[in-house]
């Protein structure tokens, strides 16, 4: 007995020790750790490193080792306040956020572990043009097919929020209509569902700090686009298409589900896995949805990771060996590359292959495509699968949705 007890003992230490040795410690936790309450001495020796939107101060720590961290203090715009600390462990503290490039006060202060203050040191930093400010000038908004079409430069690849607002007539305002925010350093992306009429849209940018650019408005007429009809598609195989396998057809690639049977080429092929099809008439693509097979094939398996869209109005168009990858505007025989195409990453960040119920929702929806809008307008149209998420010999699509203007 008193060997279990020592034994329960050991174990309730061990863990005790395991939390206490797991606990983060961040180097400046706040809470009183030292029974000294000198005044610690201030920073000196400060140099300032402006860049976009901030600065880098450097400094010297006075010489004391009861120093937990050093404090900024400063307003990044009229009534916003922030504050950012540095560990002991750092000879730097960053300051960002600030709305324009102009001076602007920092308060500076070392921190002991007892949680005192010292005396304050100011310091003015001119941080350089934010990046909501540069990416502004580069803005442009155009009517697109059910809506409109934004582009813009982010040569810093920060992370910024484009902000599309349109007149509303029951509100008699500009109303947001959608937030889009990205690292990326060009920015072209769309917004739908909008009559042919004209009203006023407009574009501002937003930073993480809740800055705000001055807004862009333009009155503009979105385009017609409507669904092609699928009940005129029809199949216009060709013999370089990837030969069908597993009973699957053709057909199955627009016959109204995404929960049943698609396009599946036979194993031991190599890409670009092809098939083709006829829309019944002449269109101006405008965009298109995939939905790729779900459930345990979601982000493996045939589903496309790159593809092409290849097309023509040519009215008996001629066979012709797709190439693996090619520029958009190729010509090929009597094809052309309407655009390459890459199948969004899983939205959790996770890997292929650990499919989260986020993944998987994403891919049941289907994912919405923009065919460029300088594309010619086509008739036929060879889907290229260039690449699968498994890299294998086989590829595979539950249903395609194509839209346009009828021409």
């Amino acid at each position: 007995m008193k060997d279990i007890k020592y034994y329960i003992a050991a174990v309730a230490c061990l863990i005790i020790m395991v939390v206490a040795a797991c606990k983060k410690n961040d180097g400046y936790n706040t809470t009183p750790i030292s029974g000294d309450t000198t005044k610690p001495g201030v920073v000196t020796n400060i140099k300032v490193d402006n860049y976009n939107g901030g600065a880098y101060i450097s400094y010297d720590l006075p010489n004391s080792e009861n120093i937990l961290y050093v404090l900024a203090q400063y307003n990044i715009r009229d009534g916003v306040k922030r504050e950012t600390k540095s560990s002991y462990y750092t000879d730097t503290v960053t300051v960002n956020g600030f709305a324009s490039a102009a001076d602007y006060d920092v308060t500076l202060y070392t921190v002991s572990r007892a949680n005192v203050m010292s005396d304050p040191v100011k310091v003015t930093v001119h941080p350089q043009t934010p990046v909501y400010q540069l990416i502004r000038p580069s803005i442009n908004i155009n009517a697109d097919f059910g809506g409109v079409n934004v582009q813009a430069l982010n040569p810093l690849k920060k992370e910024i929020g484009i902000i599309i607002t349109a007149f509303d007539a029951t509100t008699n305002s500009m109303e947001v209509q959608d937030q889009f925010f990205t690292k990326s350093d060009t920015i072209n992306y769309s917004i739908r569902g909008y009559s042919t009429d004209a009203r006023e849209f407009g574009v501002y940018v937003t930073d993480q700090w809740g800055n705000i650019s001055d807004t862009l408005k333009r009155e503009i007429s979105p385009l017609y686009e409507e669904l092609l009809n699928k009940s005129l598609f029809s199949a216009f195989n060709l013999p370089s298409d990837t030969p069908i396998g597993y009973g699957w057809v053709l057909p199955n690639l627009w016959n109204g589900t995404e929960n049943g049977d698609g396009w599946h080429t036979l194993p031991g092929n190599r890409p670009p896995f092809v098939c083709s099809f006829d829309v019944g008439r002449v269109y101006k693509l405008s965009r298109f949805v995939m939905w790729e097979r779900f459930g345990e094939w979601a982000y493996g398996h045939g589903n496309p990771r790159d593809f092409s869209l290849w097309g023509t109005k040519v009215a008996n168009p001629r066979d012709a060996q797709l190439p693996v990858s090619a520029p958009a505007g190729t010509v090929v025989g009597d094809w052309i590359n309407l655009g390459n195409f890459h199948y969004p990453d899983p939205p959790s960040g996770s890997p292929p292959g650990s499919t989260t119920a986020s993944d998987e929702a994403f891919v049941r929806a289907g994912v919405n495509f923009n065919v460029p809008f300088d594309a010619p307008t086509v008739r036929f149209i060879r889907l290229a699968v260039n690449r699968t998420w498994s890299g294998g010999d086989i590829a595979h699509v539950m249903e395609l949705s194509l839209y346009g203007n009828p021409q």
